[in-house]
């Protein structure tokens, strides 16, 4: 095993805009452990939080049952609830298209689910959002033009056998 090396707290910022730029570069495993690097020194940073929680999110075609639970253990940790709501909003999207993505049997009425939920919780932001703040609004647009643009992204058919799926 070897030791991790802590970071300086004066490399705090440095660290969150590689971070940043890891994301940018598709490269999420190594935005996450540099969030990791710095929430070990700030355990309470809120921009590390988020970054965390994105970069999971952005790993969710790895394994998406269990991209989703980690990403989901970083939302308490986030100390405004419209963030919490907005975030969760933002899980469940990304879930959802992650879903589309891997093309199973059964993938649109899974995304389809996920598409909903993610919009449940960006109403649930827009009722507590900052003045001025219409990322919710944007979201959930973005959220019911991909529905409403696609006629194979629909509700499950309650009963309807679907082979199980990894969700």
């Amino acid at each position: 095993m070897f030791a991790l090396k802590p970071i300086s707290p004066s490399g705090v910022a440095g660290a969150l805009a590689k971070a940043e730029l890891y994301r940018l570069l598709n490269e999420p495993g190594a935005a996450e452990s540099i969030c990791l690097d710095v929430l070990q020194i700030d355990p309470t940073s809120q921009s590390a939080l988020v970054l965390l929680l994105l970069a999971r999110t952005d790993q969710f075609t790895e394994g998406l049952a269990v991209g989703v639970a980690r990403a989901r253990e970083v939302l308490p940790q986030l100390r405004d609830e419209y963030q919490r709501l907005y975030y969760a909003g933002i899980i469940c999207e990304r879930r959802a298209k992650a879903q589309l993505h891997a093309g199973t049997p059964g993938s649109s009425g899974i995304a389809y689910d996920w598409f909903r939920e993610a919009m449940e919780w960006y109403e649930r932001a827009e009722a507590i959002r900052p003045p001025g703040n219409d990322e919710s609004l944007l979201r959930y647009n973005t959220c019911a033009r991909i529905l409403n643009g696609s006629q194979h992204i629909t509700p499950r058919h309650q009963g309807e056998f679907e082979p199980a799926l990894e969700e």
